[in-house]
């Protein structure tokens, strides 16, 4: 197996990817890692980590970084030498197995349709997120932000993919598949949910559990939480802020006074567990799904362990055969976007 890794574009350098790509040499000692980036300045990091003339270890030229301040189709016009854009080439002629990134999101999602394209049938590729339920389990949301805008095509084959990739993450067999909406009735929310709902609906070969409303989500209701890209990256980054103000506002009144602190003291491995449940370095990164080929997005200041835990998932994916999964998914559930088109214009009529 061989898997290109964007070295340059995460927030503090090479440093921490390259680390990362040291840890994954162990874990993985038959599969090779290309290193895209600047052929001048990967070398130092490689002789600072130890692995200079490693035989796994190879780099192909990247003149620029794609910075994350910079527009998504930066990595396709002004900038097509980028880490990011040289990532997905290689992806698009099957120089590698699989791409992993912890550079721009909106780069790497514009550089990867364009170049790598979607598989056959699935209209957009989705992003794929995984979070923490009560009970200590996770559900996949999808799409977390990769589409603004949907159909009801899209949200149909987000889906399709959700499922197949739920298997290979949780190992079910039959995912709950449900979709975010404002109500748990058929008849709650927008024209693009309630057209989902009833193509969903007909699709009898998923275990779709129906409508779900975000406050219930992390009880475990569902496996995969299906939504367009605006309102699934909204619920994420709302989240993401929510945990990190939970914690703030722990730490602030569990400091009022010495009692309080010698009890937090006390619970500091209840606060170290706590803080496992949501810890995005196990993760690694979230998968583009849908794409020909194997991408996985990480965050721009993933550690050497998430870039460790993003070279995993990229591995297992290629050998679980997930893109060969969705594209059979697809036809089984007469999911393709042809199909879905007809069946769309045949309810309108």
């Amino acid at each position: 197996m061989k898997i290109a890794v964007d070295a340059m574009g995460a927030d503090y350098g090479p440093g921490p990817v390259i680390e990362g790509v040291v840890m994954a040499l162990s874990d993985y000692p038959e599969d090779e890692f290309v290193l895209v980036g600047h052929s001048g300045k990967l070398p130092f990091y490689l002789e600072k980590y130890g692995i200079a003339g490693h035989p796994r270890i190879s780099i192909v030229h990247a003149e620029t970084v794609c910075e994350m301040s910079e527009p998504s189709t930066t990595a396709l016009r002004a900038k097509k030498n980028c880490s990011i854009t040289v990532c997905a080439r290689l992806l698009k002629e099957k120089a590698v197995d699989a791409m992993v990134t912890p550079g721009h999101t909106g780069a790497t999602v514009a550089a990867t349709k364009v170049l790598v394209r979607t598989l056959p049938g699935v209209d957009r590729p989705a992003l794929a997120a995984s979070l923490p339920t009560q009970n200590g389990k996770r559900f996949l949301l999808v799409d977390a932000g990769a589409n603004i805008e949907c159909t009801p095509i899209n949200i149909v084959q987000f889906a399709i993919l959700g499922e197949v990739y739920a298997q290979y993450l949780f190992g079910l067999d039959t995912p709950r598949v449900s979709l975010l909406s404002v109500g748990g009735e058929d008849i709650k929310g927008n024209d693009l949910t309630k057209e989902s709902f009833k193509l969903l609906e007909k699709r009898k070969q998923l275990n779709f559990v129906g409508n779900v409303e975000a406050n219930v989500i992390f009880e475990n209701v569902a496996d995969v939480l299906i939504a367009d890209g605006f309102s699934g990256n909204v619920m994420l980054k709302g989240v993401e802020g929510l945990a990190k103000s939970v914690m703030f506002w722990l730490k602030r009144v569990l400091s009022k006074n010495a009692l309080r602190m010698t009890g937090a003291m006390l619970a500091k491995n209840a606060f170290i567990e706590l803080k496992s449940f949501g810890d995005a370095d196990d993760i690694g990164g979230a998968p583009l799904l849908g794409l020909n080929g194997i991408c996985i997005i990480g965050h721009g200041s993933s550690s050497p362990k998430a870039v460790r835990s993003a070279i995993r998932v990229a591995c297992e994916c290629v050998a679980f055969g997930l893109n060969d999964r969705i594209a059979a998914r697809i036809n089984e559930t007469g999911s393709n976007t042809a199909e879905l088109e007809e069946e769309l214009a045949a309810e309108k009529k």
